[in-house]
């Protein structure tokens, strides 16, 4: 009875342990993750000149709305909540000059350091904007995209929202969940102009709006930042197991794209294809091109 006693007695002493090392792991990394969404991150830019003609406001439409931007800030760039699971609850802010907007007064060097490099004017990290996606866009791109986002109408709504649970909120302060602020190469040079067409250089261009995913070779995996029940992305490498071995012609990738269907009929989940099925035929074309090109999975 009295080893019983004392078993008892240690099992309790180390369950108390642990639930204060859990409570110490989870108090400390939420400290961390108040520092690092307060760090500063210096990054010098250049910025990129406004434009007001008509084909870069078109140009600029058609990335806007084939690039992600309308999954966060919506059609009219007002803001939109794209998560909302649980105690996860991410929204993207009114990018307008109407009630709420955050980018009333910003300059061209702002646009610059908030697309390309994820920082807001201020210096702080973008927490949600995934800037490693648009890290590489020309001058001649980024250029169009503002100019568009500046032609739209003012439109009452809100900025971002960003609610983390907390152990999700004490792993961003631990590191294990990246900003994307902290995943770019800011000394990287923008990116000289790719003439467009079904060639392996726009191809490739293409594929940079999958690095936020898929990660730097298209190897798949866990989705950084995504909530616990989002599938890992897929390897988008050729070979045997590979995602591209579902799709033996363009025409199949493409019509993946319109539907957001693989070709025997089963639901990709989520990938944003109420932007991606505005992809034109061409892009998709040379993204094909790239993929298959790819060095194979082993």
């Amino acid at each position: 009875m009295a080893n019983k006693r004392r078993w008892v007695r240690a099992l309790g002493l180390g369950l108390g342990a642990l639930v204060l090392l859990v409570a110490a792991a989870l108090a400390t990394g939420l400290f961390l993750a108040e520092r690092r969404m307060a760090r500063q991150v210096d990054v010098p830019v250049q910025p990129v000149a406004y434009r007001t003609d008509a084909a870069s406001v078109e140009r600029g439409r058609y990335l806007f709305s084939s690039r992600g931007c309308v999954d966060c800030h919506g059609a009219n760039g007002a803001g939109r909540t794209f998560v909302d699971d649980g105690g996860l609850t991410i929204a993207g802010p009114n990018i307008t000059t109407g009630p709420g907007g955050v980018v009333g007064a910003y300059q061209p060097v702002d646009w610059v350091r908030s697309i390309r490099h994820g920082v807001n004017p201020t210096g702080r990290a973008l927490m949600v904007m995934p800037s490693e996606d648009y890290n590489r866009f020309t001058d001649d791109d980024l250029a169009a995209l503002v100019a568009y986002i500046r032609s739209l109408p003012p439109a009452n709504g809100r900025g971002a929202v960003v609610r983390l649970p907390l152990p999700v909120k004490a792993m961003y302060g631990f590191g294990l969940i990246p900003d994307a602020a902290s995943r770019i190469d800011h000394s990287r040079p923008p990116q000289p102009p790719v003439p467009e067409g079904v060639t392996l250089a726009h191809g490739q261009y293409v594929a940079n709006m999958c690095l936020g995913c898929h990660g730097e070779g298209l190897r798949g995996g866990k989705i950084p930042g995504g909530p616990p029940d989002w599938p890992p992305a897929a390897d988008l490498r050729p070979g045997p197991g590979g995602a591209m071995a579902r799709y033996p012609d363009p025409e199949s990738l493409i019509a993946m794209f319109r539907s957001g269907k693989r070709p025997d009929g089963s639901a990709v989940q989520v990938m944003p294809f109420g932007s991606l099925g505005q992809m034109s035929e061409t892009d998709l074309r040379a993204l094909y091109l790239y993929l298959k090109a790819l060095p194979g999975r082993g």
